[in-house]
Parts: structure tokens; sequence; C-alpha cells
């Protein structure tokens, strides 16, 4: 899901969000299924912590909530955007996820624009694997992605979103493509209405990761550029880096930094999130004898 475009600020209600989240999170470790050591920091997601994302789904029957991911944008002059959206993702069937955004945003309107916090849409995305990676062939995948017009500062109307994904793994780096299109006018996105929702109408982008098994951990950067579905918008080329770090079985931090290089603003972002791996008894079969 993209994050805000207008210029906000944070507001009170962030950081009682921030702590329901945490004890949302704490409560399901009540219930939850014992995890074996997991790899998590392993899978690239989309702004976790860079857009370009790799092939690879969550495991079946497992979840993963997204605990705080945030995202910080400094645009020209000096103002900040800022967003915030809670996920989590289930393996709903083999090789296949199913991803639940609920984004927030915070908006500062400028001197009389006032300061508005709110729903900025429902974002509900379907990921199939089509393939493991073998010495000749990369893996494929295909994403579905809608965003729904839910909340008072989500778009005016529902978009949804195609996107394909090839991940090539070497000994010494992984290389990832994604390309995406968007269907749908550019009426009620971008900035429209009372939307702060931006849309790409299409995005085309690479990064490489480089992982070090033993301590837990990824580096990787993103180069890509995208069209904006607002209408009068220039093209944008943006670049990222970031880091994942498994901090436990269960927790993954995540933390980038990126600059839009091209278009209207050319701005500084820096994203952190943190992830919470787990899975509920009730839900994994129970193998026959």
């Amino acid at each position: 899901m993209p994050y805000p475009t207008r210029n906000s600020r944070a507001c009170p209600p962030h950081r009682s969000l921030v702590i329901g989240a945490a004890l949302a999170g704490a409560a399901v470790t009540l219930t939850v299924a014992p995890l074996a050591a997991q790899t998590d920091f392993y899978n690239t997601d989309r702004n976790r912590p860079i857009q370009i994302e790799d092939a690879f789904p969550t495991e079946r029957y497992a979840f993963e909530l997204q605990l705080a991911p945030v995202r910080l944008e400094r645009v020209d002059g000096g103002l900040y955007n800022w967003g915030f959206e809670p996920e989590i993702t289930y393996g709903i069937f083999p090789r296949t996820h199913l991803e639940i955004g609920v984004p927030l945003a915070f908006v500062d309107g400028g001197p009389s624009g006032g300061t508005d916090f709110g729903l900025a849409g429902l974002d509900v995305s379907v990921l199939h694997n089509l393939n493991l990676e073998t010495a000749s062939l990369p893996a494929f995948a295909l994403v579905a992605d809608a965003v729904l017009p839910v909340g008072s500062l989500a778009p005016d109307k529902a978009y949804l979103s195609v996107r394909g994904i090839a991940t090539r793994t070497f000994t010494w780096a992984r290389f990832h493509l994604n390309g995406q299109y968007t269907f749908g006018s550019a009426d009620g996105a971008g900035t429209a209405g009372n939307s702060v929702v931006e849309l790409s109408r299409w995005l085309a982008g690479i990064a490489v990761d480089r992982t070090f098994p033993l301590r837990s951990t990824l580096v990787t950067a993103e180069l890509y550029i995208q069209d904006p579905l607002a209408a009068n918008s220039d093209l944008e080329l943006n670049a990222g880096a970031g880091i994942r770090y498994q901090l436990s079985p269960q927790f993954a931090l995540d933390g980038g930094l990126g600059r839009r290089l091209t278009g209207v603003d050319q701005s500084w972002f820096v994203t952190f999130g943190a992830a919470y791996a787990f899975a509920i008894r009730g839900l994994i079969p129970v193998p026959r004898r």
C-alpha cells in the first residue's frame, strides 16, 4: 500500500496505536504454536524495508503480523509526511498468502488546512508463487492487490493492481525484478478529494540483496521508476536501501532509507518496521496416521 503524499505530522493517536499494536501482539503469544527457527529476515516484502519485493510467500498456515510499520518522508521545504500501516499476512494455500493492511494517515494541511487523522483505505492482496527456483529458472510470482475506498482519507473508488515478480539467487547475491500495472481512471486517485493515497499507473524496478545467515541479517538496495496515476504528474525515479535483522525466531526488524530522484517532490524518506511470525495450533491440520 503506498503511503500518504500530503504534508503531515504525527499526533497523539499515533502513540496509542503503537501501544495497542504491541499489546495485541503480546496477547497473540498466549495462543500460538511454537515455531521452528525462522528465516523471516530473508524475505523482502513490499515496503519492508524497500518497495521491490521477492517472489516468496509466507509459509502455509503461518501468520506474520506487522506491528509497527512506519514511514516518515521529508519533502521540499522541510515539511513531513507520516504513514502507519499495520498488516497481517496468512499462508492460506500452498505457495500462496493473503495480506490485509490498514493504512492510517496523519495529515497537516498547513495554516489553513488544519490537521486530519484517519483511515486511508483498506489494502487487500494475494501473492501466489508459481514455481520453485532452480539452477536454470528464477522463481516467479503474481500478485493481485486491491485498494478499497474505506476511510475518510481513502481514494474515492477502488483500484486494482497486478504485479509480476522474479527472483534469481546467486552465491553472492539475489536479484529481484518487479513490474506493476494499476487499472482504473485517474479520477479519485492521488490527492483528489480528501485522499492522501499515492497510486501509480505502472511501476518497474530492480533490487539486489545480500544475506549474512550466521548473523540473521540481510542488506538490500533498489532502483525503480513509476508513473503516478494522478493527472499531470511526471515520471518518478526512486532509489533506496535497507536492512532486515532477525531478532529472535519470531521477531524481525527492518529499516530503510530512500530518495525520490525526479518528479515534483524530490524527497527523502525513512522506514521502520517490526514483524512477528506465529502459527495458531487450531488452524494446522493434524496428520493422519
